[in-house]
């Protein structure tokens, strides 16, 4: 090799004083003048950020230094000499060809939907995961106490907000869902869809809005919350058009428009028993699962003993997103697992599932998005099999309700 080649270096104008973080950062060189003592401490310390949270044996962290050349600083009485440390154990994580290339799962990468305007009457069918609950976790405290050195203390509360008229807050929700959810990018709003929007959210602020700690119904006028609610009350809408003529579309990645088992290669360091499962060879294309819980070790168990199972795959550094919205921002949902299944069809179903514990609100997004936007649009392709989603919330109940999701 060539003297340096392994080396990154990073040329800096003033960028290591603050605002910088990089946990490979091994050498600093100050090849400048430093005029106060703070400034060396600023620059020292973005070198020391670990580059590794692993417990060792003794359950303590690794002795990790930095050097540091050319800056004035009295860190340490003399210089210590650290010990080079053996590299850490690796396991490499990849799809056994050719062996296991009859178990290749295919899937489409989505980057977003289209929802076509409907021809007939808009209608919303709503269930439990249109719900919103807002709550003082959700929005922040509903009641606090003000108080100065001196004088006496007030409590302030949202009560003003009682005040406001439902048909305003009424007005304000439809015209956000009519300007968000119903308008064509550079085109103007399709003023004829507002009545009958208002029509279905009515329904939902009716049946699916839900008050608790002191929070009121007004607090949709914030743009966050009312974004929550616009998203829930167009899943309703989309539930309700998926067997008509014109459902959700998904819209490809046009330049890696399908994703695959095949391309999964890479080595991680989780090489305790815990945190990993080896495959079987009759079950899956990759020879382990990465675990993240004890939850997703007793679902390997679970799909490796079905026998309805052709193949199944844990989704790490897979490439399976799905894009959705919380509140105003874009987010990015990564499921758990792909299992490919013979349930007596012609051709075999693709079966996401999610593992999942606690269900916050951004659970039910998630949800909603894979049934209500995913999975209906990648079925309308007709290109990559049939694909459905289940969500599995109880340890003691996923072999029950795994079989109960492919009718055995």
């Amino acid at each position: 090799g060539q003297l340096g080649e392994s080396i990154r270096c990073v040329v800096s104008v003033s960028m290591l004083n603050e605002g910088w973080d990089a946990n490979t950062v091994t050498h600093i060189l100050g090849v400048r003048a430093f005029g106060t003592q703070l400034l060396c401490e600023q620059v020292i310390g973005r070198a020391l950020r670990r580059q590794s949270y692993e417990l060792n044996d003794d359950g303590l962290f690794d002795v990790e230094y930095a050097d540091i050349l050319g800056i004035p600083f009295d860190f340490t009485a003399k210089p210590v000499v650290v010990p080079p440390q053996p590299p850490r154990e690796t396991v490499h994580v990849k799809a056994d060809r050719p062996n296991r290339d009859h178990l290749e799962i295919r899937f489409p990468r989505v980057q977003g939907f289209r929802v076509e305007m409907p021809e007939e009457r808009l209608t919303a069918e709503y269930n439990d995961d249109s719900v919103l609950e807002l709550s003082p976790d959700l929005v922040g405290p509903s009641i606090t106490k003000n108080q100065g050195i001196v004088g006496q203390g007030v409590d302030l509360n949202l009560e003003h907000l009682e005040d406001m008229r439902r048909s305003t807050l009424l007005l304000h929700i439809t015209k956000r869902l009519l300007y968000t959810k119903w308008r064509d990018p550079g085109k103007e709003a399709n003023m004829q869809l507002f009545g009958q929007l208002k029509r279905v959210v009515k329904k939902w602020l009716d049946n699916c809005l839900v008050c608790k700690g002191g929070t009121y119904p007004a607090q949709l006028m914030y743009q966050e919350l009312a974004d929550m609610a616009c998203e829930r009350i167009t899943a309703g809408i989309n539930r309700s058009m998926i067997d008509k003529k014109k459902p959700v579309r998904a819209i490809l990645d046009p330049y890696n428009p399908v994703g695959s088992t095949i391309h999964v290669n890479f080595k991680t360091s989780k090489t305790s028993k815990t945190n990993r499962w080896e495959t079987d060879s009759r079950k899956s294309h990759i020879n382990w699962v990465i675990l993240d819980s004890d939850w997703e070790a007793e679902f390997c168990r679970v799909a490796e003993s079905h026998p309805l199972v052709i193949s199944y795959v844990k989704n790490h550094n897979l490439g399976l997103e799905v894009p959705y919205t919380y509140g105003s921002g874009m987010r990015t949902y990564i499921p758990d697992f792909i299992v490919q299944t013979d349930d007596g069809n012609e051709d075999l179903l693709n079966l996401i599932v999610e593992i999942k514990g606690f269900r916050g609100e951004d659970a039910k997004v998630k949800k909603s998005a894979m049934e209500n936007y995913w999975i209906p649009g990648v079925n309308r392709l007709k290109k990559y099999g049939r694909w459905a989603f289940a969500e599995f919330t109880g340890v003691y109940d996923i072999e029950a309700e795994f079989k109960k999701t492919l009718k055995v």
